[in-house]
């Protein structure tokens, strides 16, 4: 997430938005006019967001929307002419604001010296635009949204966002859009710089004749999805956009039968566009005049039946989850050791007789869980009425963390006693074949006569005389632990090599009845 003191970059808007917005004035105008007050802004703006750090965002209204917001909002004519800087608040905020505006406007009056450009400031709260859209005063709203921002904290970006989007699918077929409506979080006054943005668009469709519904509905679904790149590009934001679709016929079908989740969207949603559709609806729902019919209340309660049931079986198979994530792995780690897999039967005594009694590499207590398990599996697999609780498998989720931090270190003592086993066999292996042809020397003199008198001499390759010297190395580093896996590994594959020559050498030196 960007600092959210940093001033906020210039908005991301270019000339062929500009001419997709009616009456838009340019950025570039609006970036003119704001730079001629540009050190008052900036000394203002760091006054406001150090005095007042809960600032959902700080901006600067398009002058072309002045006279609307005198209009509509009861302000004095005489603001016309003046800059509008826009304070948006938290709404637990609300009480502050008539100290918070005397203070403010006391700084705007000691840093405002240029007397062309005066500076009128209004504080809102999210829940008063929300209101100027219930009001269907969406061009206000609209205005907020393309203000130029001077500082945000996802509040401004997020509205900007969903303004561009509204306005190019508008652009595109308004004509087939009866609603554009806001939800989520982001109506609840928790956006941030990162947060997404729930959208839903309703589409008429009551007179559609030339193709069917649903191929209608992708159609426009895929073009007003397209928009969404190119509005988080413009609005300049991190958001994501999330775009629902319905069709007009879909969505009344879904009221007439309650659905929860359309009764919530038609309480919480905010429209920032609408055609005489939603609002109805919004009061409708406020005035009780939304009821389920019978049908659905019917649904609804064989619904609420059945949740028992449903919850009891995906508790089951939670548990199903659990016993197979700590007998699989536990299993593989005998595999691991060198035994053959184990049946589930035979796990818990395995795990028990290898690691806890016979290389006391884990306690019998760390087991408790895959005990538990398989008790638990055996009693579903004789019990068909067999019940568990979510209590008891909270706790059980807890046990299987710790159970595979176990078995992870376990893994690693594991491989490392193989990995010992494999260096010290190759090690053995190497020398018992040199000593069975040049004596029982220490292995400093063994190396040096195998240099002397076969790699000089031409009966082994200065190859040969690496690879048994990186042995040496090998098995000192993996004592000393400076050794992984893959060099293990690499050892056993060259030292190979050394080993079949060696053995076939050896081999000529017998037929041919030599000693070397």
């Amino acid at each position: 997430m960007a600092n959210q003191n940093q001033d906020i970059p210039e908005m991301n808007l270019d000339r062929k938005y500009s001419k997709k917005i009616p009456n838009a004035e340019s950025p570039e105008k609006i970036k003119k006019n704001v730079e001629k007050t540009k050190k008052e802004l900036e000394k203002l703006k760091s006054f406001i967001v150090k005095k007042y750090p809960f600032t959902q965002s700080l901006s600067v209204l398009p002058p072309q929307a002045i006279k609307k917001f005198i209009e509509e909002e009861e302000m004095p004519k005489e603001t016309e002419k003046h800059m509008q800087l826009y304070m948006i608040v938290p709404e637990e905020k609300l009480k502050e604001i008539p100290k918070m505006t005397q203070e403010i406007v006391k700084q705007i009056e000691k840093l405002n010296s240029n007397k062309e450009h005066k500076i009128w400031l209004q504080i809102k709260t999210p829940i008063d635009i929300w209101d100027m859209c219930l009001d269907s005063k969406f061009d206000l709203a609209g205005a907020i949204a393309m203000s130029f921002p001077l500082y945000d904290k996802g509040f401004l970006g997020a509205l900007r966002m969903a303004e561009i989007h509204k306005s190019l699918v508008l652009q595109k077929f308004e004509k087939y859009v009866v609603s554009y409506v806001i939800a989520g979080s982001f109506v609840g006054g928790k956006a941030t710089p990162t947060s997404d943005l729930d959208v839903y668009v309703i589409i008429n469709d009551t007179d559609v004749k030339r193709m069917p519904r649903v191929e209608l509905k992708e159609r426009l679904r895929s073009i007003i999805y397209q928009y969404v790149g190119e509005a988080t590009a413009l609005a300049g934001v991190k958001n994501e956009l999330h775009i629902q679709t319905y069709l007009l016929t879909d969505f009344w079908d879904a009221v007439k039968d309650a659905n929860p989740v359309i009764f919530t969207f038609i309480r919480d949603g905010i429209p920032i566009y609408d055609r005489g559709t939603f609002m109805p609806w919004k009061a409708l729902l406020k005035m009780g005049k939304l009821r389920p019919s019978p049908e659905s209340i019917d649904m609804f309660m064989k619904t609420a039946e059945k949740t028992k049931e449903m919850v009891n079986r995906r508790l089951l198979e939670a548990m199903m989850d659990i016993y197979y994530s700590v007998l699989n792995p536990s299993q593989a780690l005998i595999m691991l050791y060198g035994l053959p897999p184990p049946t589930h039967k035979e796990t818990i005594t395995m795990m028990e007789d290898i690691f806890v009694k016979k290389e006391k590499m884990i306690k019998k207590s760390d087991m408790e869980i895959l005990v538990k398990a398989v008790k638990l599996f055996k009693e579903y697999e004789h019990d068909t009425k067999f019940k568990i609780s979510g209590k008891k498998i909270d706790e059980m989720v807890k046990e299987t963390d710790a159970y595979l931090k176990t078995l992870k270190e376990l893994r690693k003592q594991i491989e490392k006693g193989a990995q010992e086993k494999v260096i010290e066999q190759i090690y053995h292996d190497v020398f018992g074949l040199l000593k069975a042809g040049m004596g029982k020397k220490a292995q400093a003199v063994l190396i040096s006569e195998f240099e002397e008198d076969f790699v000089k001499k031409g009966k082994f390759t200065a190859q040969h005389l690496r690879i048994l010297k990186d042995l040496v190395k090998a098995r000192t580093d993996f004592k000393k632990g400076k050794l992984n896996f893959h060099k293990v590994e690499e050892a056993r594959k060259n030292t190979s090599i050394l080993i079949n020559d060696l053995i076939e050498y050896n081999q000529r030196c017998e037929l041919a009845g030599k000693g070397k």
